[in-house]
């Protein structure tokens, strides 16, 4: 069960697309998994035959519990056995829902890998760390977990007997939203920065482009900035990548994340492949898609997994400006307000304008001040001369 997001705890197998004996390559579709954000199509990762389902259908695990395993080219069957975990019981209605399924304890003298602040916690309200599951780097517990644990915990022990009125299903999405969002606040120490970024030379240039093309052919402003904020990061470098153990570990690949607000509520940011190397036909039809298939609650693992950095605009809202919140454990992400016509002084002279506010929030750990301004001062360049993209 792959980590779908900082916030993901466990999913809900719903369909097998690989059977035993299919053989499968790298990033073929094998599942669907039902988590807070929707139905997910799960990738593998490795290329082989399918040698055996592990879960059943309705299976509601962890993070990081086997799913099936994959027989390579050479291997013998005998190594991969593995037990399969039966299908949940049906529970009554007036009984409590039966537990998620646990991964096995640690053997003894081998322990789990947790921030001191975690165990600190565990020790405090005599939490049993090796039963816990960790949201860090290679498993690792980190205080929210254990923090979580401790509420869910409390929780069950006051619960009632008969399960309380089904809540909206956009209740999780905005649990698992507040989660990621509240760690981002209390682990990353931001910083903020602002810049207005006269875009009429790109607004007016648009225009001209989609002037002789259909509606569906034509670009948006999004599309644009997409695609000048990926030749920034070629040169800016620190603000694309992950903070992962304790250091910054740049990303080779530009993997720019596309803010989508949900139509039953709710916010999702995947991310749009190799967006440098993307035309900007090619990542107008990536955007679309890509957002037709979010709202419609189906996506890729990958596609959630991936983003290297963030864009969040606001534009088609009508808001001038943005402070959004870095998605863990991304360094950086950019926000844009609403390109408006303003006044605007242009060699020594007032003109009108279309005028658009571009913030970034980034990661003290990894960069500064001095070189977000770079960095925002680029975009912006770039932006004036948009038949160059």
């Amino acid at each position: 069960m792959p980590s779908l997001g900082s916030d993901m705890e466990a999913g809900t197998l719903v369909e097998w697309a690989k059977q035993p004996g299919d053989s499968v390559r790298r990033g073929d579709i094998i599942a669907v998994v039902e988590t807070q954000k929707g139905a997910i199509e799960i990738e593998v990762f490795e290329s082989g035959v399918i040698e055996q389902h592990l879960l059943p259908i309705g299976a509601t695990v962890p993070v990081g519990t086997a799913m099936a395993s994959i027989r390579a080219e050479g291997e013998s069957a005998a190594a991969l056995a593995s037990p399969v975990i039966a299908a949940p019981a049906a529970a009554p209605v007036a009984t409590p829902p039966a537990a998620t399924i646990s991964l096995p304890q640690l053997p003894k003298g081998i322990e789990k890998p947790a921030s001191p602040a975690a165990r600190k916690f565990a020790a405090d309200h005599g939490l049993d760390l090796s039963t816990l599951l960790g949201s860090g780097p290679d498993g690792a517990i980190q205080f929210v977990d254990v923090e979580t644990a401790w509420q869910q915990q409390r929780s069950a022990a006051t619960a009632q007997q008969v399960p309380p009125p089904a809540a909206p299903a956009s209740d999780g999405m905005r649990s698992a939203i507040a989660a990621s969002m509240a760690r981002a606040k209390r682990e990353i120490p931001h910083y903020y920065l602002g810049h207005t970024v006269d875009v009429t030379a790109a607004i007016d240039w648009l225009a001209r482009r989609n002037s002789d093309r259909s509606p569906a052919d034509r670009a948006v402003f999004a599309v644009l900035l997409l695609k000048t904020i990926a030749r920034a990061l070629q040169k800016f470098p620190e603000f694309n990548g992950a903070f992962a153990q304790g250091r910054f570990v740049p990303s080779a690949q530009i993997h720019l994340g596309m803010a989508v607000a949900l139509r039953g509520g709710g916010l999702l940011a995947p991310a749009i492949h190799d967006t440098a190397n993307l035309s900007l036909d090619q990542l107008m039809a990536q955007l679309r898609d890509l957002t037709n298939r979010v709202r419609a609650g189906r996506f890729r693992s990958s596609e959630l997994a991936d983003a290297t950095c963030t864009l969040t605009s606001l534009g088609e809202r009508g808001v001038d400006w943005v402070l959004p919140i870095i998605y863990p454990p991304q360094v950086a992400i950019i926000g844009a307000g609403s390109p408006a016509e303003r006044p605007w002084v242009v060699d020594g002279e007032v003109r009108v304008g279309h005028i658009c506010e571009l913030t970034l929030a980034a990661d003290h750990r990894v960069s500064d001040g001095h070189r977000g301004a770079l960095f925002l001062r680029a975009v912006s360049s770039f932006l004036q001369e948009p038949e160059a993209v």
